[in-house]
């Protein structure tokens, strides 16, 4: 079956990115960029983001992930380290992370390298999860077969009786990653294809700032 879909696209022309906007320190325009996401009604989830990672098989493999804390060191995610993507960077730390908001028409592109957050960071997020997901996080095997989706509610009432009027300690096996950027690039759609690209390069303890053609 062939499906020509040559004709589907937009035309971006919302915005402008100037080099100059970056400045010395690329994380202060993730920062504007991420609060006027965050304050646009046509984006759902502006946390929402493309994790890439590296797997046991030798493919990458990308996944959406939710960003729960960024600053001047990095961006934090809270995962399942026994899952796929849990031991893929525990093998493989260097990774990717995107963010795409269709309705600003803007992308950034993030590499860096993963490590384990501190175990008092995870516990205080873990902390701060409705008691629902807290329990999800334990019923689930992340990315183990299971036989039928059963397995999971069983084990999710079962838990729900055992926790019901008790604090639930957050598992070994879960908690936070802190991705460190050595490159970020934002990139801002503009008509005919010209689209604007800043990459910022960490290099020593100094941003480079380079535009690059699209």
């Amino acid at each position: 079956m062939k499906e020509n879909i040559g004709h589907l696209r937009t035309s971006y022309d919302k915005a402008v990115l100037d080099k100059n906007l970056v400045k010395d320190n690329p994380m202060q325009l993730f920062r504007k960029w991420f609060y006027e996401a965050q304050e646009d009604s046509a984006i759902a989830e502006a946390n929402a983001m493309t994790l890439s990672t590296l797997g046991s098989d030798d493919f990458p493999r990308s996944r959406v992930v939710l960003l729960k804390e960024y600053n001047e060191e990095g961006f934090i995610f809270y995962t399942n380290y026994s899952s796929d993507k849990g031991q893929s960077i525990l093998k493989h730390p260097k990774v990717g992370l995107s963010f795409f908001w269709p309705s600003l028409e803007r992308q950034v592109i993030i590499k860096g390298n993963a490590e384990k957050v501190a175990s008092s960071t995870s516990d205080n997020y873990f902390q701060s999860r409705p008691k629902g997901s807290q329990i999800g996080a334990i019923v689930s095997p992340q990315s183990s077969v299971i036989a039928d989706r059963s397995v999971l509610e069983k084990e999710l009432k079962r838990l729900e009786a055992v926790y019901e009027n008790t604090e639930i300690n957050r598992p070994d096996n879960w908690g936070g990653f802190l991705v460190r950027p050595h490159e970020i690039e934002f990139w801002q759609g503009r008509p005919n294809r010209l689209h604007d690209r800043i990459r910022c390069r960490l290099v020593a303890m100094d941003w480079i700032i380079d535009r690059l053609a699209p």
